[in-house]
């Protein structure tokens, strides 16, 4: 029988410490998971043996999110290029030349870049609310950090750290759950420590709240990545989620025509709700591209 059991992990990446989660057989087809924010690893911890059977499942986190180091603002540069960056430089070190990814929120935007950077590597797509169009805005639920990438004033910065602030985490991992006693309150508990338990975690969050509007001007490119290399796609979809809608998914059909596009009854973070649904599509998705 396969052990799944999931290890945790450190390596040393371009000068810093960055943790990961990995499990399932080493020679196994590799499934990469990208979290997204306000999160870490964590959010896949009950995803990661439900795949690992039969995939070598490896989940990172960031620079400044969850077990890795999170230095200065003063010292590192926070932005989406560079978390890919440092993606891209553990899956180098880890022997990882192929791979399926699972992109969620922040996962997005890194994953593109990582299939930007390698169009050869990117086997398959599950995008679980990963956004990849201005349609998957809900009404002016990005403006905040729009503002704030246009001025960083403490002003603006007030509605975004409500976003992280212990009610807005509540908030962000119930929202468009029907019964929200399903959602595990570890998960906004280890979403508050991953990301604002510290004045440096704030910090970054902050950082990466200004870059956001890079991740909307490379939409052009990711669009042509797509037509250009039919990549297949999977998005199981939370339709009640308020940050990134439905209209997101759909989207991916316009440059993806043969995308399974699945719309499910929760909200951002999917996961919490329907981890059975989610990985009954992810399953036969897997074996027919990786």
């Amino acid at each position: 029988m396969t052990d799944t059991t999931t290890h945790h992990r450190y390596a040393d990446v371009l000068g810093r410490r960055l943790f990961y989660r990995e499990a399932g057989p080493a020679g196994a087809p590799v499934v990469v998971l990208l979290h997204g924010t306000p999160a870490s690893s964590h959010m896949y911890r009950n995803l990661i043996p439900a795949l690992a059977d039969r995939y070598r499942v490896i989940a990172p986190d960031y620079p400044g999110f969850g077990h890795s180091d999170v230095p200065s603002t003063d010292e590192f540069d926070y932005t989406f290029d560079t978390l890919a960056h440092h993606v891209d430089a553990l899956l180098e070190q880890l022997g990882v030349d192929r791979y399926a990814l699972y992109v969620q929120d922040y996962g997005a935007p890194v994953g593109w870049r990582l299939a930007l950077r390698h169009p050869e590597r990117i086997a398959a797509v599950v995008t679980q609310n990963g956004n990849a169009y201005v349609e998957g805005f809900v009404g002016d639920a990005m403006e905040p950090l729009f503002a704030y990438g246009r001025d960083r004033s403490e002003a603006n910065a007030a509605a975004l750290r409500e976003l992280i602030s212990p009610d807005g985490l509540v908030w962000q991992f119930t929202h468009g759950v029907a019964d929200p006693s399903v959602v595990d309150p570890d998960a906004w508990v280890n979403a508050h420590a991953a990301v604002a338990a510290t004045v440096e975690r704030v910090d970054a969050q902050l950082a990466l709240f200004a870059d956001y509007i890079a991740n909307v001007e490379l939409y052009p490119r990711v669009h042509e990545y797509f037509r250009d290399s039919q990549v297949p796609l999977l998005a199981v979809w939370g339709r009640n989620d308020e940050i990134f809608g439905p209209d997101g998914a759909l989207a991916f059909g316009r440059d993806l025509p043969h995308a399974e596009i699945n719309l499910l009854d929760g909200g951002h973070f999917l996961l919490e709700s329907k981890l059975d649904a989610v990985v009954a599509l992810m399953r036969p998705f897997l074996a027919a591209h990786l």
